[in-house]
């Protein structure tokens, strides 16, 4: 009984900060917003980017977004993807509705 409990909590431990990612390649204005640091600026300035140089190859490529730097990439970095879908914490699904 103990090992299945503290499996479980292994579990949710480590799923947790997987579960808020955001694909730059893909996401909305609002959903990027969601990302610390980013207002609705820099959003665009991420969508405009894209559209005219095509999709990022990999999260680093979002620092040729002018405004967005290695101080932002730091903070950004765990937040984001290239890949896959935009998955959001719960308390951020209500905030881009």
């Amino acid at each position: 009984m103990n090992k299945v409990f503290l499996l479980l909590v292994m579990f949710f431990a480590f799923t947790g900060p997987a579960y808020a990612v955001v694909n730059i390649n893909t996401a909305t204005q609002a959903e990027l917003e969601t990302l610390q640091g980013i207002g609705p600026a820099k959003a665009k300035a991420i969508i405009h980017h894209r559209k005219k140089k095509g999709s990022f190859k990999s999260p680093g490529n979002l620092e040729d977004v002018k405004g967005i730097g290695p101080a932002t990439m730091k903070r950004l970095r765990k937040d984001i993807t290239v890949g896959g879908t935009t998955t959001l914490k719960k308390e951020s699904r209500s905030a881009i509705r």
